[in-house]
Parts: C-alpha cells; sequence; structure tokens
C-alpha cells in the first residue's frame, strides 16, 4: 500500500471513531435540554413515509423526496416531545333575557 492510500485509509477510520463518539454521547444526552425525547421517532425527528409503509417496493413522494423518511407529525421534526402551547377560549354561559 502506497502513503496516499494508508492516510486516506486513516483519516476515514478517523472520522468513523469520532462518528461512534458523537453518536455514544448523543445517545446519553441529548440535546433535547430540559425535554424528552419524542416517543414517536425516539428522538430522529423523522418517520418512515406513507409511501412506503403501503408501496409494493417502490419509495418516493413529493412528502419525503424520494428518501422514504418524512418530518415526525407528533414532534414536528424537531425530535423532542416538548408540550405544544394551546390557548383555550372559555366564554361566560349566555344568560336568557327575563
Amino acid at each position: 500500500m502506497g502513503p496516499m492510500l494508508l492516510s486516506q485509509l486513516a483519516t476515514g477510520l478517523s472520522v468513523l471513531a469520532g462518528a461512534v463518539l458523537v453518536k455514544s454521547v448523543m445517545d446519553q444526552k441529548p440535546m433535547a435540554g430540559p425535554f424528552t425525547r419524542c416517543p414517536t421517532c425516539n428522538g430522529t425527528g423523522r418517520v418512515t413515509c406513507l409511501c412506503s409503509r403501503w408501496s409494493d417496493g417502490d419509495v418516493g413522494c413529493s412528502t419525503c423526496s424520494g428518501s422514504g423518511r418524512m418530518a415526525c407529525s407528533s414532534c414536528g421534526g424537531s425530535g423532542t416531545g416538548r408540550p405544544l402551547p394551546a390557548k383555550i377560549a372559555i366564554r361566560p354561559p349566555n344568560r336568557p333575557i327575563n
């Protein structure tokens, strides 16, 4: 093996080792902050697209752009299970006029 091939091999292995290290840290402490991981997508923010769930082997639609994965509808693609703010309007009941 030439020196150039050894250099490329060493670079590839170091990139792979770095990716494994980052993944192990992310599995222990996600950057989601105080929010928990979304239970639907397990914190990835992506789920299997509908076109691949009910297809006969072909994958691809405008929603997933051919990747077979789409944004999670539970967390909106954020990967966190944070609660959505909701406004609740309460009106006083109508009273009959005497």
